[in-house]
């Protein structure tokens, strides 16, 4: 019959049955009811729009076996993560949540219309339809709590100001050891004391400062003892660098420390590694009183008998700071008989020149004194000018005290000679052109004058530089005085000019 084969032609659409008896009586008219009822059902079961998301047509290919295409989902997923940014939004300000797929804002009546529409839509469906992904309504849209706001702190601290120079702020290190604490069991005692001294300028010079330390490693290499396994020649090395380490951390290291730490070491490594342990630490400290004697001692007789042969009857020598050679240079000198005038001219904030002045009072020298700021004026009645150094560069220029280069300029200006003592000790193989690239920047607080120094006031102002805005202290300790400014430098190797450092160097090291 054809009626009965009319389902059989479409399985996967099944209509509903008609079982009236009327019905299958009329053969052609059955047939026309049923193809309508068929398009009604259709019609009824295809999605419809919910919560602003269109609905697909059920003739495409992706939603006839319930499945969506790659352009549907990538549709959805679009309108998905929009709704998503706009809930996270409007959560964060506090304000109500809205649904950019339905354009309207999250209330009660948009779900329940939307959910009334879905159960209608459900209900006209046939239930054996598998049911359609794109008629399924968005998820419903939930304001986030809004985060509580920080509290802000009431007094803020205030970010602190960088108190460096910018110019020179490679030669900051850390800060100056001023106590023993945080030192380790290995240092020491001696040498903990010997940096607590360099630290707070009670040994200051260059000189003193290589004498005292060489004297502090003998008491190290005397108290030393050798551990198991190894020998002395490489260990003892390894036991002094810990000391030297320890030494730096309190104030940097003179040229001359460092030369003869050098010579110390290279001293130790020669050591025969078959020599009783005794017996090599009393060839070593004999090695150490040698050096001092040779290298310092003897150079320092040497130089002065050099250069008080330029003192005359009569001539008024300038010198600035106190060095240990000029001091002994006019001491010989007066005890020699010559009659002269010594100008020392001082700066702040060490003042050494106060005790080469001192000195050589009690001696019996005539000596006027005068600060730096002076210094154009009083040049005026000098003759010569004999200046100490802490180290000669290798291409000649004097490596001294800060505003030792004012001294030589101001002189040279005036046509005065300018004469240097320096031990060859003081040479050097490093080359300076500036004040910049190698130097030492001691501690700013040092430029405060202390309480009841000075004109009234200006320890009250220094005293808190530190929370001036916009002020910055430098203290540095040496400055470059370029080699055209010297005539002659005094040495143990003879008068020696500006040009000869370099080769000297190599003469004393392969001594």
């Amino acid at each position: 019959m054809a009626p009965s084969a009319a389902p059989e032609a479409h399985p996967a659409s099944e209509g509903p049955k008609i079982a009236d008896d009327k019905g299958q009586a009329n053969g052609g008219g059955q047939e026309a009811d049923y193809s309508e009822s068929r398009q009604k059902t259709a019609q009824k079961g295809k999605p419809k729009a919910a919560n602003g998301v269109t609905g697909f047509s059920k003739g495409s290919e992706g939603s006839k076996n319930g499945k969506l295409s790659g352009k549907e989902l990538k549709e959805k997923a679009k309108a998905e993560k929009a709704a998503k940014r706009a809930r996270d939004k409007e959560s964060r300000q506090g304000q109500p949540v809205v649904d950019l797929q339905s354009g309207n804002q999250a209330s009660e009546a948009a779900p329940r219309s939307s959910q009334v529409s879905g159960l209608a839509s459900q209900a006209n469906q046939p239930h054996h339809r598998r049911k359609s992904t794109a008629s399924t309504s968005a998820p419903k849209s939930l304001p986030l709590r809004p985060a509580e706001p920080q509290p802000a702190p009431e007094h803020p601290e205030p970010r602190k100001e960088d108190k460096r120079v910018a110019l020179l702020e490679h030669l900051y290190g850390h800060p100056r050891r001023t106590s023993i604490a945080g030192s380790t069991k290995d240092i020491h005692p001696s040498v903990l004391a010997l940096g607590l001294q360099l630290s707070s300028y009670e040994i200051c010079g260059s000189n003193a400062r290589c004498i005292a330390t060489l004297l502090v490693f003998k008491q190290v290499i005397d108290s030393y003892n050798t551990p198991l396994g190894t020998s002395l020649p490489r260990h003892l090395t390894t036991h002094l660098s810990s000391q030297i380490d320890y030494l730096v951390s309190c104030r940097p290291l003179s040229v001359t420390q460092g030369n003869s730490i050098r010579w110390l070491k290279v001293a130790i490594s020669a050591v025969d590694i078959s020599t009783l342990e005794d017996q090599a630490k009393a060839d070593l400290c004999l090695a150490i009183d040698n050096f001092i004697r040779d290298r310092i001692t003897v150079a320092d007789q040497v130089i002065a008998a050099s250069a008080v042969e330029r003192i005359k009857d009569g001539d008024v020598f300038l010198t600035y700071g106190k060095s240990s050679i000029v001091e002994k240079t006019f001491a010989d000198a007066y005890r020699q008989g010559r009659k002269f005038k010594v100008i020392v001219v001082d700066s702040r904030p060490l003042l050494e020149g106060r005790n080469l002045a001192k000195a050589l009072a009690d001696l019996g020298v005539e000596v006027q004194y005068s600060l730096l700021h002076g210094l154009s004026h009083i040049i005026k009645s000098a003759d010569k000018v004999m200046l100490g150094a802490h180290a000669m560069m290798s291409n000649g220029r004097l490596y001294s005290r800060v505003g030792t280069a004012m001294v030589a300029m101001t002189a040279k200006d005036a046509r005065l000679p300018v004469i240097v003592c320096a031990e060859s000790l003081k040479f050097t193989d490093r080359v300076a052109l500036d004040s910049f690239v190698h130097n030492e920047v001691a501690p700013a607080d040092e430029l405060v004058m202390p309480s009841g120094q000075g004109v009234e006031g200006a320890e009250a102002t220094l005293g808190k530089w530190k929370d001036v805005p916009n002020l910055q202290c430098l203290n540095l300790m040496y400055d470059v005085t370029p080699a055209e400014y010297i005539d002659v430098i005094v040495s143990e190797f003879g008068n020696l000019p500006p040009s000869s450092v370099a080769g000297v160097w190599g003469l004393s090291n392969t001594i």
